[in-house]
């Protein structure tokens, strides 16, 4: 038995699977690094040179091509974990980290799951079953259908019955996808639609529910630990209320502008609701706070959350390592944590604010981090790393913290201000943006009036004029003085370097791999002035790289200025594209399925009486 495996318990948990990628899985790696478990990695093709499978001890290829085929297979996490020899297996955040399915899996191969037991994911994994928890806890909830809705008919029905606005979430998953909001019954189709196949996408899974919709909350939750032993610690309390599409974007710990009363609230509900389901592990408990100040349960989320380090900073609770802990039969030992200080997250996503956050995937050529007092940096990308279509948009958070919210925010400006990312767009500005405006720093008489839907609402102003996330179009050198090959034995990635002289090149490091950086790909003047003039006749063209998943028209259908033409989906998001003028629809060059790059011409909207094929000078926006 290692030194390891002895401080955990004395169970054998010397080595951890780790069954996600990006920013969390880097995470988790390096506290396996701290607490001398061996980490292994695992990875689709193009994540081959991903930051991830650098930092974890050892990394193994999951067969297949698609997100189902690997990151969303729990046979194929299951058989790389048999095959590196781990003991046990950690899912991290997104993709199965709810997934009662691979709980069992990883069980029945003899393996430790780090995460609640099978049958508890299966209560608060779906948020209707978990609303029905909070009832016989007696936790106050907003209404909401009975379960599952197959059909528009359903959703218009419940929205007859307890009236408009409302909305439809994914029963599975979360982070704002598979969520839309419904303000007439003629939308309902189109909203639950689209929400069901994001669900499908992120999670596997497209059942979605409904419930009525509170206008202008903000958002809160509780950090909770609970172990196997009847413990349970409500470590802290967080704000998540700026929100874009209902993805956060920043978080605070603890959550600012709750009287004693509120705080009390969610930490007694947070309680009783983790001993109703017997519940193991780490969870968030989620709630809405409504204009008037009275608190709705939302759901649990049973697994660790983006912006779990904000608890961590304020607290000194490394909550990895306490997951570890707690799967390896260990005692919390303790009830609550003393927060110190305050605590802001901000996510660094590859996204474009002014356009709309628009997904803009691409190779990161520069990339430079802050430093100083109070901050921490969890990145999962470094400069010469790219960014795919096929995955979520976060390359990073940046942590913020001081001895009260004015000198985080005093810090952030200055962090802020520091980082530096090139090559591809990213959301730095409108963060900057945001602790300079006086409802989020609640300058202005000490009122805090930020709620869910601000960013798209009162901000909304701000966010347009923001310059656009637009890449550089000078190339940084090459820095390569080695050359790199990785190739996978038994489907274990190993990485083999050599000096470039020797090679001549011939070993070149693939894209994205360290010691290679791309130049960031230019717009040219001609692209520009094609692109204008396809707007100006009409034309619809991609806005970002992505998948077409819908097409709404048909060749020659008349259509209205802002009715739905093709819908587009790129790192996990869905981007609706409408028609800019009222006109017919012609070339149309979409198909469901189809990948296509920015500035692809989808079709052009023309005049009625105008039957002309599409001008072919436009094509070389592509």
């Amino acid at each position: 038995m290692t030194g390891a495996a002895a401080a955990y318990g004395g169970s054998v948990f010397s080595s951890l699977l780790i069954a996600n990628r990006g920013e969390i899985a880097v995470r988790i790696a390096r506290a396996c690094a701290e607490a001398g478990i061996r980490s292994v990695a695992v990875y689709a093709p193009e994540d081959r040179s991903a930051m991830h499978v650098r930092v974890a001890d050892e990394a193994f290829a999951l067969p297949g091509e698609s997100v189902a085929e690997t990151y969303l297979s729990r046979e194929a996490i299951v058989e790389a974990a048999i095959k590196a020899a781990a003991d046990a297996v950690h899912p991290g955040y997104g993709f199965l980290a709810e997934s009662s399915a691979l709980a069992r899996a990883v069980a029945r191969a003899g393996l430790i799951w780090v995460g609640p037991p099978p049958e508890v994911l299966d209560l608060v994994s779906n948020k209707v079953s978990a609303r029905a928890l909070a009832t016989r806890a007696g936790v106050s909830t907003v209404p909401a259908s009975a379960g599952p809705v197959m059909d528009a008919g359903e959703v218009s029905q419940f929205g007859d019955d307890h009236g408009f606005p409302l909305v439809i979430k994914a029963c599975y998953g979360g982070g704002g996808r598979g969520m839309r909001v419904v303000r007439e019954s003629g939308a309902a189709a189109e909203a639950l639609a689209a929400c069901q196949r994001e669900a499908q996408a992120a999670f596997g899974r497209s059942e979605c529910f409904v419930e009525r919709f509170i206008e202008r909350p903000r958002h809160v939750e509780t950090q909770c630990l609970a172990d196997a032993h009847g413990g349970v610690a409500v470590v802290s309390t967080r704000d998540c209320t700026v929100q874009r599409r209902y993805q956060k974007l920043i978080e605070e710990a603890p959550a600012p502008f709750l009287t004693p009363a509120q705080d009390g609230l969610l930490r007694q509900a947070s309680r009783a609701l983790l001993l109703e389901v017997g519940y193991v592990g780490a969870a968030t408990c989620e709630f809405l706070v409504g204009p008037g100040g009275e608190l709705f349960f939302m759901e649990i989320n049973p697994r660790l959350q983006v912006e779990h380090p904000v608890t961590e900073e304020v607290t000194g609770v490394d909550l990895v390592r306490e997951q570890l802990r707690i799967a390896a039969g260990e005692s919390l030992g303790y009830t609550d944590a003393l927060a110190y200080g305050h605590a802001i997250e901000f996510r660094i996503n590859a996204e474009d604010p002014a356009a709309g956050f628009l997904p803009t995937p691409g190779l990161i050529s520069a990339l430079r981090l802050p430093g100083g007092p109070g901050l921490r940096c969890d990145f999962g990308y470094e400069a010469g790393d790219a960014l795919t279509g096929s995955y979520d948009s976060l390359i990073g958070k940046i942590v913020v913290r001081g001895r009260d919210r004015a000198q985080a925010l005093a810090r952030a400006r200055r962090a802020l201000a520091e980082l530096k990312v090139d090559g591809i767009g990213a959301n730095r500005h409108f963060h900057r943006a945001v602790v300079e405006a006086p409802e989020f720093t609640a300058a202005v008489a000490g009122e805090y009036t930020v709620h869910t839907r601000w960013i798209e609402e009162e901000f909304a102003p701000v966010v347009a004029g923001l310059a656009p996330a637009t890449a550089l179009d000078a190339a940084l050198p090459p820095i390569a003085a080695t050359s790199r090959m990785v190739v996978e034995v038994g489907g274990k990635r190993l990485e083999v370097v050599l000096p470039a002289e020797l090679t001549g090149g011939a070993l070149a490091a693939p894209p994205g791999a360290p010691g290679r950086v791309a130049p960031p790909r230019r717009t040219s003047k001609r692209s520009a002035g094609a692109a204008a003039r396809a707007a100006a006749d009409g034309s619809v063209t991609a806005p970002m790289q992505g998948t077409v998943v819908r097409v709404a028209v048909a060749e020659g259908d008349p259509v209205d200025q802002g009715q739905l033409l093709v819908v587009l989906e790129a790192m996990k998001m869905e981007q609706p594209l409408t028609a800019p003028r009222d006109g017919v629809v012609q070339a149309l060059a979409a198909a469901p399925g189809q990948r296509v790059p920015m500035g692809h011409l989808l079709c052009r909207i023309g005049p009625i009486d105008d039957a002309d094929p599409l001008d072919r000078s436009a094509e070389d926006v592509q």
